[in-house]
């Protein structure tokens, strides 16, 4: 799992632990370099499928044609979603870069698979997006009978920039990991370059954190690094400190991230049924509706089955 101890990457990490048990297929969504892909190799090692294959597709790579071989199999070759009950994970890096026709042989081919096994599932599904794919059905760019298969459950990767308190922790695992890997001596930044990596916003999230470690590590010190973040920041944060934050104001954001954490925790759990999850949360089913709209939970205003509008 990605390391951290922000209530939001505890809170996934805990979702992630209960579902890999299960067989649902999972939904990652995140932006580039939060840790998808860690995400989808953990699931798969966790889950009673760990003994066989995660076999990976990157779906920016495949026409209608190459899918359909790859995925349907052939006489001669065997079929990547399975050839039999129990086989393992296919992992489908990049479902939001599947094209309309793509989709269509994707759900073809999935809704043959249903009805050849009797309902049951012969591979584990995991797939990755960067885009929120229920705006994309609502558009009409994304089949929705293929979303609802695809994401039985639906797990959001937060962004570095909104989880600041895990960067000092991250940072210090990537320098020491990159440091064996060199045989060199871990370097130590010094305090002011410390609040500067904490102000910036990471757009290459963990992926760029982990760059600038290995960077830092093969230039043996930190300032011409540290440099390039420091050109790369808004003037507001080139500033020798952490900026100030009322207590009250902190307390406020916290508040808003773990009553979000619950929410979407309690909507993964009952599959995106808004009235289920309204009672586990114990609120009641308008109020649920006032605070996913407010807080822009996906899946807002697509109702599912035995709900009402």
């Amino acid at each position: 799992m990605v390391l951290g101890c922000s209530s939001a990457i505890m809170s996934l990490n805990a979702a992630v632990e209960d579902i890999a048990k299960t067989d649902i297929p999972v939904l990652l969504q995140g932006d580039s370099g939060t840790g998808k892909e860690v995400y989808a190799t953990y699931i798969h090692r966790r889950s009673v499928r760990h003994h066989k294959p995660l076999t990976k597709l990157h779906c920016a790579s495949f026409d209608s044609g190459q899918l359909l071989r790859t995925l349907g199999g052939s006489d001669t070759s065997e079929a990547a979603l399975g050839t039999g009950r129990g086989s393992g994970t296919l992992f489908l890096d990049g479902l939001d870069e599947l094209g309309a026709e793509c989709q269509r042989v994707l759900l073809s081919l999935l809704q043959a698979q249903e009805s050849d096994s009797g309902g049951a599932t012969r591979v584990r599904l995991i797939s990755t997006t960067t885009r929120n794919l229920l705006r994309e059905v609502e558009s009409g760019s994304f089949r929705r009978e293929l979303y609802f298969r695809i994401a039985g459950a639906c797990l959001r990767l937060p962004q570095l920039k909104e989880r600041r308190e895990d960067i000092p922790g991250l940072l210090e695992f990537f320098l020491e990991k990159h440091s064996s890997e060199m045989g060199r001596r871990t370097p130590k930044l010094r305090e002011e370059e410390l609040e500067l990596l904490a102000n910036y916003d990471w757009p290459g999230n963990i992926r760029e954190l982990a760059n600038l470690a290995r960077k830092i590590v093969a230039l043996g010190e930190s300032k011409f690094a540290i440099a390039e973040i420091n050109y790369a920041s808004p003037p507001r944060q080139r500033t020798s400190g952490l900026q100030s934050q009322s207590l009250k104001a902190a307390a406020r954001t916290a508040s808003r991230m773990a009553e979000r954490d619950l929410i979407m925790k309690a909507l993964e759990k009952t599959h995106w049924n808004r009235k289920q999850a309204a009672k586990q949360l114990q609120i009641s089913y308008k109020a649920l509706l006032y605070k996913i709209k407010q807080m822009d939970v996906p899946g807002a205003e697509l109702p599912r089955k035995g709900e009402e509008r």
